[in-house]
């Protein structure tokens, strides 16, 4: 359990904060944020979730869950990063243009709402990773409370546990978008394929699970769906390995493989020299 002092801080911070946003997208770091920030501060404390086509509707539905069963107010807004050329761009620093996308609602929302505060899920062990998207908070002035107390990964996750939360241990999410290589353009009909793919995956059991878009030809939408799936799960994937390459092959896939090094962190990046994420 996360030694007392160090949760009476965090609590202490939103009472000191009075009102805040959570920047919440149903992932742990921002769940427990929102748990924290509602039983501090109660209808003062609002999370809001960004809709676009980069969000699964698997991650929508589990943040609207997760809202109830703590107890918090939970606002879902539109978001527009999509009509972004340079979003669609789909270079290193994508991102960056998504997240000021998503601060500039917040600031949108926080005068609309008069609530004084916008704060995010980011943790101390995200500052080590390329994250352009911290460059977007620094930018709109978001607060980071878990960052600011030095809350690493492990602590959010027994944080979580001793409030009750069920999906203290639930696997790291990113968006849709981070299964697409960078300098290929990001498209909704892309970012549906997708969606649709890991829907089905997770219908046969599998619990981490990306899909990773790789095109095959410039002139044409053809595409191989890499899935990375945890360690633990190769086998059980590899037992339904027919039922995966006809769902692959049912939303428009040319190729389905799976890769042998399962489930890690960004592994698009691990093409970027001197910006990899942490292999985890």
């Amino acid at each position: 359990m996360i030694a007392d002092p160090k949760l009476a801080r965090l609590e202490g911070l939103f009472e000191q904060m009075a009102s805040v946003i959570v920047c919440y997208s149903g992932g742990i770091d921002s769940a427990f944020v929102l748990a924290v920030a509602n039983k501090v501060l109660g209808d003062k404390a609002v999370g809001m979730t960004a809709v676009s086509p980069s969000l699964a509707p698997f991650e929508k539905e589990a943040a609207e869950a997760v809202a109830r069963q703590i107890g918090a107010k939970h606002v879902l807004v539109d978001s527009h990063e999509i009509d972004d050329e340079s979003y669609q761009a789909n270079n290193p620093d994508r991102c960056f243009h998504c997240k000021s996308e998503l601060y500039r609602v917040s600031a949108a929302k926080s005068r609309e709402w008069g609530i004084a505060n916008v704060v995010n899920g980011t943790n101390a062990d995200d500052l080590g990773d390329y994250r352009p998207g911290l460059e977007a908070a620094k930018n709109a002035g978001v607060r980071s409370p878990l960052v600011e107390l030095g809350f690493t990964k492990e602590d959010v996750r027994r944080g979580a546990l001793a409030l009750g939360m069920s999906i203290w241990d639930k696997p790291a999410s990113a968006c849709l978008s981070s299964r697409i290589p960078f300098g290929t353009r990001v498209t909704r009909e892309r970012l549906a394929q997708i969606a649709a793919l890991e829907a089905d995956l997770r219908s046969m059991g599998l619990r981490q699970v990306r899909v990773r878009w790789h095109g095959l030809d410039p002139s044409n939408d053809k595409a191989l769906a890499r899935i990375e799936v945890a360690k633990d799960e190769l086998v059980k994937a590899f037992e339904q390995k027919d039922a995966i390459v006809e769902s692959g092959k049912r939303y428009g896939f040319s190729y389905v493989t799976m890769d042998l090094q399962g489930y890690r962190t960004g592994s698009h990046n691990e093409l970027l020299v001197g910006r990899s994420l942490r292999v985890v």
